[in-house]
């Protein structure tokens, strides 16, 4: 087919979408992510020379480039459209390398959102490659591979080949390592509370002490409960002192990728990588029948929070239209950004309002509908007026005892009417209704219950929170959080328990020795301060070479000194207590890429190997012979099944507990419910009480 003009995009689906808007003349085609990068199996920078990067063609692109090149001679101009962003640039910029383009012409278009209207306006403003953006990409290429590339192989000899260590991954393991020696050193402390049940005529509430004699006091010990209670002589409460007053509740910003990544782990239940592969399908185009592909949502990796005016007109519109004028905030505030954020695009949103949830609902399937719904209710509820909400707070006294009741009660919805930001503790607010009191008047103490507490170390880092701390630290950008948190659990330095992350064996012995040896690495400032300067890099503010030259040239003694003084490491193998089944030698537990095993000692000339099992101490309710063991799939989600396998095929989600259903005789097993475990029969004939 005959055509005039080559757009090149990174991928086939983005090619495919943009090709329907773009007409006969053109033609789109997909270079499948970068084809050119420093080589896997050598550093391929010269040092000694200005840090010259040695790109070649990546291996298994050969045809690409070919089909590239043979399409581009076709052509009477060539654009370069590859993502809005410091890697978009750099690959236009290879590509306009391996095809023979001139820098100087304007042929890179870029675009926030994948739709006619975006992709239109682009191409009739073409731009010559940003080398700025460039510079700062191929700044951090050549800073991550100087990392890589030089601890790594000290890793290697000293540790165990295989291992790696990079400049977020590190600070991020350093972090989980942090929290989880805070953890180890908690000590608890005691502390009391006493909760009191209240009643107005008929009406119950709830209040918690407070202080005595007009003074806040603290309850560390049962004594000082007995010696609050003590004072107490009555049933009959005064109320001393009613505060009522109105609140506003702001909506949440529209999303960044850290937010996006951060709230589709609370409300989905969606790794980063997941969240992120959605993301990319919902930008690059969905088929919506007879409208033909259509991009759903604005680009993905973005730390902006700013609005195109024409999205929130758009937004008013609607708001107005479904829900009433009063919930359209024609009047919202500017949104600030994070300090570092390039505003280069938008924040995420979907680049209709119109185009609902519910509109579409039929050409999507499962998790692009649970984050294309997210994304769009939380712009939405962004474009909305404040929730506004009465509050009251109430304190009742009785002989100098005072206790306070604090209720809530919502006014106005605004926002509230279409999206609530979720919480890391996974709890939602509440309303809490207190009846129409007055100062003076009595009430009635239906009981109190004091409680013994004590305080909780803090928690560990879910990728939630453990994004949400890198982010607020300066620690790398929206591009690099999902692939860090993926390379730190690929080389089994942590490993997520309960969704939450544990640091292994082999991460504490790897963080060890990058803090002793490599203390700049993981130092969250100087990280920052770095990340700072690849933005003026960006900006056109630094020189690349000189930012990595004073990276470099201490880095490069550190590098020397280990050498020098890092001595092996022995990861020194367990004895399993038992031997084995094929030689008759004792096994030991060893440490491999995927966490601890059996293997025999006698290796290599006996390469026997067995997983270790957690047995949980239940007969198997299938064959009646074996023994139900802990298991994990392949996206390490602990399953139960049984030792004979697959002599016996017996598995269970839920954790059998070694009795019969009362009803029916079928196995009970133990389920994990709000509020904590149950013990229930899978025939759906048999509960019993939730254990907290």
């Amino acid at each position: 087919m005959a055509y005039k003009y080559l757009v090149i995009v990174e991928s086939p689906a983005k090619a495919k979408t943009i090709e329907k808007y773009l007409g006969k003349n053109y033609k789109v085609v997909a270079s499948v992510g970068h084809v050119r990068d420093l080589p896997k199996s050598k550093m391929g920078i010269d040092v000694e020379n200005n840090y010259e990067p040695h790109y070649i063609s990546i291996r298994g692109k050969g045809d690409v480039i070919k089909s590239l090149r043979a399409a581009a001679k076709r052509a009477d101009k060539v654009f370069l459209a590859s993502d809005p962003d410091r890697e978009g640039e750099a690959i236009a910029w290879h590509l306009a390398h391996i095809l023979g383009l001139s820098l100087s012409e304007k042929n890179r278009v870029v675009f926030n959102e994948i739709t006619k209207d975006a992709v239109k306006a682009a191409f009739k403003e073409p731009r010559s490659i940003n080398l700025d953006l460039v510079d700062a990409q191929q700044a951090r290429r050549v800073l991550d591979r100087l990392v890589g590339y030089s601890i790594s192989p000290i890793l290697w000899k000293k540790v165990k080949k295989g291992l790696s260590a990079g400049r977020v991954q590190s600070i991020a393991l350093k972090m989980i390592i942090d929290r989880e020696n805070e953890i180890r050193q908690f000590e608890p402390e005691e502390y009391w509370s006493i909760d009191g049940n209240f009643k107005k005529g008929r009406q119950k509430f709830k209040a918690s002490f407070w202080g005595v004699a007009g003074e806040k006091v603290k309850l560390a010990n049962a004594e000082d409960v007995q010696a609050v209670l003590q004072k107490v002589n009555s049933d009959e409460y005064q109320v001393t002192k009613v505060e009522k007053k109105e609140r506003k509740r702001n909506p949440a910003a529209p999303f960044t990728t850290s937010s996006l990544q951060q709230e589709a782990a609370r409300k989905l239940n969606f790794r980063t990588r997941k969240t992120m592969m959605v993301a990319q399908q919902l930008y690059e185009g969905i088929s919506l029948g007879k409208q033909g592909t259509v991009g759903l949502i604005t680009y993905m990796r973005t730390d902006s929070k700013r609005i195109a005016d024409t999205a929130k007109q758009e937004a008013a519109a609607y708001i107005e239209e479904v829900f009433g004028q009063e919930y359209a905030a024609h009047d919202s505030k500017k949104v600030v950004n994070a300090q570092g954020a390039q505003d280069a695009h938008e924040a995420i949103r979907p680049t209709s309002t119109l185009r609902t949830p519910e509109s579409i609902e039929q050409y999507l399937d499962k998790d692009q509908m649970k984050l294309y719904r997210l994304i769009w209710s939380r712009f939405v509820a962004s474009q909305m007026t404040p929730a506004i909400l009465d509050t009251m707070k109430v304190s009742l006294e009785q002989n100098g005892v005072t206790f306070i009741a604090n209720g809530s009660k919502v006014k106005f919805q605004g926002f509230m009417k279409v999206y609530i930001e979720g919480r890391d503790d996974g709890k939602e607010e509440k309303e809490n209704l207190l009846p129409e009191l007055v100062e003076g008047e009595i009430v009635q103490s239906v009981d109190v219950e004091p409680k013994q507490h004590f305080t909780q170390p803090p928690a560990r880092f879910s990728e939630a929170t453990l994004i949400r701390t890198l982010e607020e630290n300066g620690v790398g950008r929206p591009s690099t959080y999902a692939p860090t948190l993926d390379t730190i659990q690929r080389r089994y330095y942590v490993k997520l328990a309960q969704k939450r992350f544990e640091p292994t064996e082999l991460g504490e012995i790897v963080n060890t020795l990058t803090v002793d040896f490599f203390p700049k690495i993981v130092d969250i400032h100087f990280t920052a301060d770095m990340e700072n300067s690849l933005d003026l890099v960006e900006e056109g503010k630094e020189n690349w070479v000189q930012v990595i030259d004073s990276f470099y040239q201490p880095f490069a003694k550190e590098l020397a000194t280990a050498e020098e003084k890092i001595e092996k490491v022995q990861i020194k193998d367990e004895p399993a207590g038992f031997d084995c089944d094929v030689c008759g030698h004792p096994m030991v537990i060893k440490l491999g890429k995927y966490g601890k095993f059996y293997a025999c000692s006698n290796f290599p000339e006996c390469r026997n190997t067995k997983p270790i099992v957690k047995e949980i101490g239940v007969t198997c309710p299938k064959c009646h012979q074996g023994q139900i063991i802990e298991r994990k799939s392949k996206k390490n989600r602990v399953f139960y099944g049984c030792n004979h396998y697959p002599d016996c095929d017996f598995v269970s989600w839920d954790k059998p507990i070694g009795r019969d259903c009362p009803k029916c005789n079928h196995y009970l097993v133990e389920k994990k419910v709000k509020g904590g475990k149950q013990v229930v029969c899978p025939n759906g004939d048999y509960e019993e009480a939730v254990q907290k």
